[in-house]
């Protein structure tokens, strides 16, 4: 999240002066956003991590099987999608920094390739008392976990809080979050499932600190480990893998170097067992949610989704990888 303003910065700068922050220009957004919904359709378009070599890409044990890039014109508000989990059937929960809460059905290839978004729902997220969100101080949702029994838990940015909401559309109520004041905009934006420790745990990752928590509805957070990283990355999403192992996603930007991402995997003692690096010239936006999804034969999917600052210079991509959870002989 405190990446943003310098996002923003750095594709105005880099438009004017080379244009090249994006490959192509898009219309400009609907001035107002569009009352639409909850129903609304989304197109989604092949999307490469590599232009110049379109089709799978393998990075050491992680091979990129497709992306698409995300656009509707039935409303101005599927931009800044900031989280996401997708259950092994294709059905997809996302969140957005503006509040809002998408749910929708991915459509795969007889490969196992994503190739469109269908049975898109779009939302507002409601307050404790039953209201919209109004304002980006109570809307920046950034973090998504969703627990056993079918609730949602969500952690939010500027006001930093952890609420739950009842599987359905029930009202929230609070969940235990770290005792911790966060620097402005890099708070809780990584936050996951913790089913290895129980129906009711899950984990919490700070920004700009690295720091993680393990926590409980049932009780409260106690810090677990720091995530080592370069200083100038952000950890932004997390997910639980297979035998306890978790992936973490980290992000940095800078004008020169652009969008940069690095995926580490780590087992249950939290010692790194394997890492995916993105940088130029690869195709990359700016991303900051992740899923994952078990596979047959020791493959995991992992799901990438960008947050593209409702600009007309980003885009809204969802990427996905295999990896695989064995190295080869």
């Amino acid at each position: 999240m405190r990446l943003r303003a310098a996002l923003r910065l750095g594709c105005a700068l880099a438009l004017s002066a080379l244009a090249a922050c994006a490959p192509t220009a898009t219309a400009p957004l609907p001035p107002t956003p569009v009352a639409a919904g909850p129903a609304i359709t989304i197109k989604a378009e092949p999307a490469f991590l590599d232009p110049a070599a379109p089709g799978p890409v393998k990075i050491g044990r992680f091979t990129f099987v497709g992306g698409l890039q995300l656009t509707s014109t039935d409303t101005a508000r599927l931009h800044g999608l900031s989280d996401i989990r997708v259950t092994a059937d294709g059905h997809t929960t996302i969140v957005t920094d503006e509040g809002d809460l998408l749910r929708a059905r991915l459509v795969m290839d007889a490969q196992g390739k994503p190739i469109g978004v269908a049975d898109a729902r779009l939302t507002g997220l409601l307050g404790l008392d039953g209201a919209p969100l109004q304002g980006k101080e109570q809307s920046d949702s950034e973090g998504l976990a969703m627990l056993a029994d079918g609730s949602r838990l969500i952690s939010f940015e500027l006001n930093d809080r952890i609420w739950r909401y009842p599987a359905g559309d029930g009202l929230p109520a609070r969940a235990p979050s770290p005792e911790r004041t966060f620097p402005r905009n890099a708070g809780m934006e990584a936050l996951a499932e913790d089913p290895a420790n129980g129906p009711d745990a899950y984990l919490v990752g700070g920004e700009d600190s690295g720091e993680v928590w393990r926590c409980r509805l049932s009780g409260a957070c106690a810090s677990a480990h720091v995530i080592e990283k370069p200083g100038e990355f952000g950890l932004v999403a997390a997910a639980p893998l297979p035998a306890g192992r978790w992936a973490f996603m980290l992000r940095a930007y800078d004008p020169i170097r652009g969008v940069r991402i690095i995926i580490t995997i780590r087992d249950a003692a939290w010692a790194e067992v394997d890492r995916l690096e993105l940088a130029r010239p690869l195709n990359l936006d700016n991303f900051e949610g992740l899923a994952a999804v078990p596979a047959a034969d020791g493959i995991v999917r992992l799901y990438l989704i960008s947050d593209d600052n409702f600009s007309n210079a980003q885009r809204t991509y969802l990427f996905a990888f295999d990896w695989a959870t064995k190295k080869p002989d």
